[in-house]
């Protein structure tokens, strides 16, 4: 069998009849792999921090310590428990198979052991071992990634907020200043860089907002709804007005747990969808009911209705369904599922073409 992959690897064999170990030492070096011997659990506790084997072959049945006490401090132990560990024993009970399962064992060989099998099943949980290491530097490496990107972001987003806020004081100014005195071409251009850079401060709060969604600590408390919606409409009051959007609340909400600043984000996004790309005129109806310990939030449009396909990129980040229904930036719907995520609950859609849709997220039941 070739072991290529595994030439270095070191293997600790901790067996309490030397006939075992001279065994298995012999074949498995003769093999390519280094090799180390203990005798009982004690001595191979003091080798495993210097051998720093690759996977451990055990004897079950062994005087003092047994295997099964070896393999849970091994467990216990930050350092050694995700070092495979193989049980050899000559006993067929099943309990004492899911014993040695339940305190960590990755697989069984049952003595008197055959070479070829024993060599197999270290190749086999040698491999595992490898992808498993793999996979965990590749995760560490993107989680890496992810956050000098978001730091960057951030950084980047924080940084744009006063430039742009100065081009939009300055565009309201010279507009007030002019606007007596020049052509109304020179004071619409003036106006469509005002509301330009207006939109390029919504954004930047866009990705402030949802980059400390993903790592702002808060406390989640008792929420008051309808203090919450009161506060969304009157941040929407002018949108209300241009849509003439009518918005049904009703009497009584249920309690729920959250943090209140993040949760009116909620209500913007969706209201603000909902009056944009509703009914002509827009007619939204909020609505909450209790459903399993969590209390699902919801808003119900007379819009046109979402396809499936449509449906599944809502929620995902910098992405917009077909550009001549929807404009902006693709991060409200994205922040959304981050805030009510990170409160402990979901979002989601359900609509149907022709329909209207129905926007809900979910937040935990107040206790």
């Amino acid at each position: 069998m070739n072991i290529t992959n595994f030439d270095k690897s070191t293997l600790l064999i901790v067996d309490d009849v030397p006939a075992n170990l001279g065994v298995l030492f012999s074949y498995l070096r003769d093999t390519g792999f280094d090799v180390c011997v203990a005798e009982n659990g004690e001595n191979a506790l003091e080798q495993i921090p210097f051998a720093k084997p690759d996977l451990i072959l055990l004897d079950v049945m062994m005087p003092g310590m047994d295997g099964f006490e070896v393999c849970r401090r091994l467990k216990a132990n930050e350092a050694t428990r995700d070092i495979p560990v193989i049980f050899m024993t000559a006993l067929v009970d099943t309990i004492d198979k899911v014993k040695g399962f339940e305190v960590g064992a990755v697989d069984y060989i049952t003595k008197p052991v055959q070479r070829e099998e024993v060599l197999a099943r270290i190749t086999a949980h040698l491999t595992l071992r490898k992808q498993q290491k793999m996979l965990e530097k590749q995760k560490q490496e993107l989680q890496q990634q992810n956050n000098e990107l978001e730091a960057f972001g951030h950084t980047v987003a924080h940084d744009l907020k006063n430039p742009i806020s100065a081009v939009t004081s300055l565009s309201n100014i010279l507009i007030d200043d002019l606007a007596s005195s020049i052509d109304s071409m020179s004071i619409e251009c003036l106006r469509t860089i005002e509301l330009s850079s207006r939109k390029m401060t919504n954004i930047v709060d866009s990705l402030l907002l949802l980059a400390s969604a993903r790592n702002q600590k808060v406390e989640m408390v008792k929420l008051n709804m309808a203090k919450i919606v009161t506060g969304t409409q009157q941040r929407l009051a002018q949108i209300i007005k241009k849509y003439q959007g009518e918005i049904i609340v009703p009497p009584k909400w249920p309690t729920a747990q959250g943090y209140a600043p993040w949760i009116e984000e909620i209500w913007v996004n969706y209201l603000s969808n909902g009056l944009k790309y509703g009914g002509n005129p827009p007619r939204l109806e909020l609505g909450a009911a209790p459903e399993n310990g969590y209390i699902r939030f919801w808003i119900r449009d007379n819009g046109q209705g979402l396809s499936e396909e449509e449906q599944s990129h809502l929620f995902v980040p910098f992405t917009r369904i077909s550009q001549a229904r929807v404009e902006g930036h693709g991060l409200g719907l994205s922040i959304v599922q981050r805030i009510a995520e990170k409160c402990g609950g979901q979002v989601g859609v359900k609509s149907q073409i022709g329909q209207g849709s129905m926007f809900y997220f979910t937040l935990p039941a107040g206790q």
